[in-house]
């Protein structure tokens, strides 16, 4: 059983168990029975909409150019602003990262050539 479907089987109107025996038999934070989430601004959905423009156009901008470019457009937010927006958007920069699992010709371990050798001077 999800959380969601969990969180609603809980009736504040009941006075046969608190809320507290209620959240504790159903497994879930009491803290979590109160809380209701809050929705985005109508700022912050503009700016997002003007980040997933520059990030259309440019897909190859990270959160730190995108930051520089959002004053060309009117919006003032700092890179780790846009790096928080990025992430609840799911917008990650297109680039060419490390090929770490494919091995480079010039790392080749060499042999130890001495071993069998008695070094006198």
């Amino acid at each position: 059983m999800s959380l969601s479907e969990r969180r609603e089987m809980i009736r504040k109107d009941n006075t046969d168990l608190s809320l507290t025996r209620q959240c504790k038999l159903l497994k879930i934070s009491r803290s979590s029975i109160y809380y209701t989430p809050v929705g985005f601004d109508q700022a912050t959905i503009d700016l997002m909409h003007e980040i997933d423009r520059i990030f259309t156009k440019y897909p190859f901008f990270g959160s730190r150019q995108i930051a520089a470019y959002l004053p060309q457009s009117g919006f003032s937010a700092g890179r780790h602003r846009v790096r928080r927006l990025m992430g609840i958007m799911g917008l990650q920069a297109i680039y060419k990262g490390p090929n770490t699992s494919k091995k480079h010709p010039q790392h080749k371990i060499w042999p130890y050539l001495l071993r069998k050798l008695s070094i006198t001077r």
